[in-house]
């Protein structure tokens, strides 16, 4: 028998809001594909009753707990929260992803067969090889791929798609890199943890997935949401451009 630390526990972590028409046929959906797993719906106060149909799942498929918070205060804050709470609770990888059928819980059992064979973090890419876009039009392709590229180059980063919502990461690697310190709100959350990863320098493995629009429900991304990523990643590459700048001029002194 194995011994308590090497037992592997998998939590799928879920943040909601207004997500009444998906929540349910998504947890049944996960609960088929990873039955191993358990999951944390982190609800922020959904007006649309989600947390109360994600309850009435728990209570009929077991090993889901729904943790209800107070207001609606970001996407950075319930994953800060779930993840926590992940963690307290002893779980040795945690899956993020969203809701809406964006990201298909199929490929979850990909993500965690990467970590199952040495991968830090395993995060499910548009934009290597095999990935895509179905269906999304030229502005929405043209701008998420230069906002990509805008942050690798100006981070640093060895990742394709540094704003994908699609990960599974080792319980110590989000230890490791301090997510509990992240400050961003927004999307940007994605790319501040690709930016901490970029400096862990473990290995990330990027598995190429189909990234389709949602069926149901409205789109939670805006244009303030936009501007904070975009001015985040400026802030912390400038940043570190100036700091670089700084220790050569004292090298040189």
């Amino acid at each position: 028998m194995a011994a308590e630390d090497d037992v592997v526990r998998t939590l799928v972590v879920v943040p909601t809001y207004v997500e009444a028409p998906n929540i349910e046929l998504f947890l049944d959906t996960v609960r088929k594909v990873v039955p191993e797993a358990d999951i944390l719906v982190v609800d922020d106060s959904s007006p649309d009753g989600t947390a109360d149909l994600a309850q009435r799942k728990a209570d009929e498929l077991g090993r889901i707990e729904v943790m209800r918070r107070p207001v609606k205060d970001g996407l950075g804050n319930a994953y800060r929260a779930g993840f926590g709470h992940g963690l307290d609770q002893g779980y040795t990888r945690l899956v993020q992803l969203d809701v809406d059928f964006s990201h298909d819980p199929a490929m979850i059992p990909a993500l965690l067969a990467r970590l199952d064979d040495g991968a830090g973090v395993a995060i499910g890419s548009r934009y290597v090889v095999g990935g895509s876009t179905p269906n999304w039009p030229l502005h929405r392709q043209l701008l998420s791929k230069w906002g990509n590229a805008y942050a690798t180059w100006l981070l640093g980063l060895k990742i394709h798609d540094a704003t994908a919502g699609f990960r599974a990461y080792r319980a110590d690697v989000l230890e490791t890199i301090d997510f509990r310190g992240t400050i961003a709100n927004g999307y940007a959350f994605q790319m501040e943890i690709a930016y901490r990863l970029a400096g862990w320098g473990g290995r990330i493995d990027e598995v190429p997935i189909a990234f389709t629009d949602r069926v149901r429900g409205e789109s939670k991304m805006s244009s303030r949401i936009m501007a904070e990523s975009m001015l985040l990643v400026t802030r912390w590459g400038v940043r570190d451009r100036f700091r670089s700048l700084t220790k050569r001029s004292t090298a040189s002194d």
